[in-house]
């Protein structure tokens, strides 16, 4: 009889035990998602309740609140030196950057009760420490209601997609404009995680996975590392998610919006958005895409698995990959690096394609009486498999050679401040110098016509030129001699998808200051045709080629004041240059030390 209320007291307590772990989500019926104020008290629950957990704050919102960030290590450490030291790498989990999205959120918040309160899958932490930030974008999470995101389906309320400055933080990762941003740089840069698993949920078209995912695979990342991603994660994790009863499939774009039959396309993601800024820091990331119209559990399902299966193949692939990160880290900052030419920006062919299996539903596509545009109407009820074209072969659409260093004006430091939040070393110039260096002069630039993320973008086109320059002491040396080489490119190279000319960063270099008066020119070009036959054959040239040319006085006697010494010699001239010579090199390193 003792021995039966014994085991009674132990079920009643081991229930009430399972009970007082249950998520917010869990409790509600895997019908809701917590709030903030919820979700970091389930986080520090759990790391009351675990020696093996802690939590730390990042960063603190426009809005004041503060970015908490989890930290679970077989040994309890919680910095990244002695975790290292130990032998393990570190993975990143990143969730709520789209705070509308919370499915990682309540999924991770269920993984770790698992592993840190009922000892499951505890053998994860053998080779990995975890890192998670529950809620990157709080204040997004925060403007919470049932009505932020009309595509989706579930939970019942969720945050909103950008922070309090209606800025977006997924496209914030190079540029870094965002407060948020700055500080989670600082923290990555300290942190280094091997690997980055960064959670959303889709818009788009319907189909039958539950969940798409994106690695980058299509030439923006070490080569090692691709084949590592290639030939030994996505295999492993694929077959963990099939035998789970989850159809995955890669984040794809359709070549025509909401219509899957016009085929699908990736490739190379910009390095403004989680996987493709982890890309050029050599360290492989996952992007997790739920579909918007699954029921919130199973996405929420779905999203755990693709996390337990992928810890789980990182700790068996610790060594190997801490070995190949080592190994690109090494060779970006090599002189071979810069001997060959560098892909700046990668485009995906739409000459290449094979054709692949796409599990969709059957639909039709009618023309709108309301607003006469195309209407896609799916039939959920009839699944349907359809062999597609898939474009998935990036080439480079621009290539250079990348420099010994580039050179940063003094006068732009928030340049050189912009790189040093991405783990880039400068020096500055203790003296000025002149320096023989190649550049750009911009041409054909064209100004977008409504405002991105709060920045007026720019897409140019470039002529190289050479000439010497005089730089400032204090000026801000980049040897490119450093793991984050492919950093400076992506911010540094024009032509980069997401530079920082293409941001704005430079706006002003497009901006003509002094002009000539029409009634000073109208006598002066005369003056100057009358000296220069050829130059009156090149204006006539130029009127027969130019139609609006031809038709505005302001703009013919601007051409002519361009061509006098009266001109601005550093209008449209990209004022950061870049140094070959390994003689100038020497130089340079003589004279710098590092930015403080």
């Amino acid at each position: 009889m003792r021995t039966f209320i014994l085991s009674f007291i132990l079920l009643i307590s081991n229930l009430l035990q399972a009970q007082d772990w249950k998520t917010f989500y869990e409790s509600s019926g895997n019908l809701k998602t917590p709030g903030y104020d919820e979700t970091i008290a389930f986080c520090n629950k759990l790391c009351s309740a675990s020696p093996i957990a802690s939590i730390q704050n990042i960063g603190i919102s426009p809005q004041g609140r503060e970015i908490p960030m989890m930290v679970i290590d077989r040994d309890g450490l919680n910095n990244p030196e002695a975790i290292r030291a130990k032998g393990r790498i570190i993975a990143l989990v990143q969730t709520c950057i789209h705070p509308g999205e919370p499915d990682g959120k309540d999924a991770m918040l269920m993984l770790l009760r698992d592993i840190l309160i009922d000892k499951k899958h505890k053998d994860i932490l053998d080779n990995v420490s975890i890192l998670f930030v529950p809620i990157f974008n709080v204040d997004g999470h925060e403007r919470f209601g049932p009505y932020n995101r009309i595509n989706q389906n579930g939970p019942e309320e969720m945050g909103w997609r950008t922070n309090a400055l209606n800025l977006n933080l997924n496209r914030d990762f190079l540029k870094a404009d965002t407060p948020e941003m700055q500080q989670w740089l600082k923290m990555y840069s300290k942190w280094l995680p091997d690997f980055f698993i960064d959670i959303h949920t889709t818009d788009g078209a319907d189909y039958q996975y539950a969940l798409t995912y994106d690695i980058e695979v299509f030439g923006n990342l070490d080569s090692g590392l691709t084949r590592w991603l290639n030939t030994i994660y996505e295999p492993r994790v694929t077959k963990s998610m099939n035998e789970s009863g989850f159809l995955i499939f890669p984040y794809v774009q359709f070549r025509s919006w909401h219509d899957p039959r016009s085929g699908l396309q990736t490739g190379a993601a910009p390095p403004m958005i989680s996987q493709g800024y982890a890309a050029i820091q050599n360290r492989p990331a996952l992007l997790i895409e739920t579909h918007m119209l699954k029921d919130y559990k199973t996405r929420v399902d779905a999203t755990y698995s693709m996390i337990e299966y992928t810890l789980k193949v990182l700790n068996h692939q610790a060594g190997t990959l801490k070995t190949l990160i080592n190994m690109a880290d090494i060779s970006t900052a090599a002189e071979g690096f810069r001997s060959q030419k560098f892909p700046v920006l990668l485009k995906t062919s739409q000459k290449d394609s094979t054709m692949i299996k796409f599990e969709g539903y059957n639909y039709k596509n009618v023309k709108s009486d309301l607003t006469g545009g195309d209407w896609f109407i799916y039939d959920n009820q009839k699944p349907l498999s359809m062999t597609l074209p898939f474009f998935n072969t990036t080439y480079p659409a621009v290539e250079t050679y990348l420099p010994e260093a580039y050179i940063i004006p003094v006068e732009w430091k928030l340049i050189a401040e912009r790189l040093k939040l991405h783990g880039v070393k400068i020096d500055q110039l203790t003296e000025p110098a002149e320096i023989k260096v190649k550049s750009y002069k911009f041409r054909d630039y064209e100004f977008k016509k409504a405002p991105y993320e709060g920045r007026q973008m720019v897409t140019i086109k470039y002529d190289d030129i050479e000439e010497s320059r005089k730089f400032a002491k204090g000026s801000f040396i980049v040897f490119t001699d450093q793991r984050t080489a492919r950093v400076i490119a992506a911010a540094l190279e024009p032509a980069s998808a997401g530079s920082f000319v293409e941001w704005g960063f430079f706006n002003q270099v497009f901006e003509q200051k002094e002009y000539s008066e029409t009634y000073v020119m109208e006598t002066m070009a005369r003056e100057m045709m009358e000296k220069d036959p050829e130059l009156r054959k090149e204006f006539e040239a130029k009127k027969n080629s130019d139609p609006d040319f031809a038709k505005s006085q302001w703009n013919m006697l601007n051409w002519f004041y361009s061509k006098t010494p009266y001109w601005d010699n550093r209008f449209n001239i990209y004022p950061i240059g870049k140094v070959y010579d390994k003689t100038a090199i020497t130089f340079l390193r003589k004279i710098s030390l590092p930015m403080d």
